[in-house]
């Protein structure tokens, strides 16, 4: 089994901060990729940020210079530093991990249950 647990949403006025955190545990044995997605009420859910284990970074226009993603590979931790936060932001942030588990060969995705971050104007 693996698991991936977040947390750090919350309630912030726009132009503040907040930081998410996911941990991805269990039977592990390799990560290739770690990142963050979001889903607006009435919106398809949409790539926020994603980051490899060796720490190349991929964000999406919208958050790049305000949102920086980082991994903590000896924790299995992958976390998202939101800046100058906006209305916009407002959504369900999901954590996402690619990676094997033990005794098999095949990278499969994993999600976590889901934070919300709202942001008041």
């Amino acid at each position: 089994q693996v698991q991936l647990v977040e947390s750090g949403g919350g309630l912030v006025q726009a132009g503040g901060s907040l930081r998410l955190s996911c941990a991805a545990s269990g039977s592990i044995a390799s990560i290739a990729t770690m990142g963050w997605y979001r889903q607006a009420p009435g919106k398809q859910r949409e790539l926020v940020a994603t980051i490899t284990s060796y720490g190349s970074t991929n964000y999406t226009d919208s958050v790049k210079g305000r949102f920086t993603i980082s991994i903590d590979n000896a924790k299995n931790t992958v976390y998202l530093q939101m800046n100058s936060l906006k209305p916009e932001d407002t959504a369900v942030y999901y954590c996402n991990a690619r990676l094997i588990r033990t005794y098999t060969v095949v990278y499969a995705d994993y999600w976590g249950q889901g934070t919300q971050v709202t942001v008041s104007s």
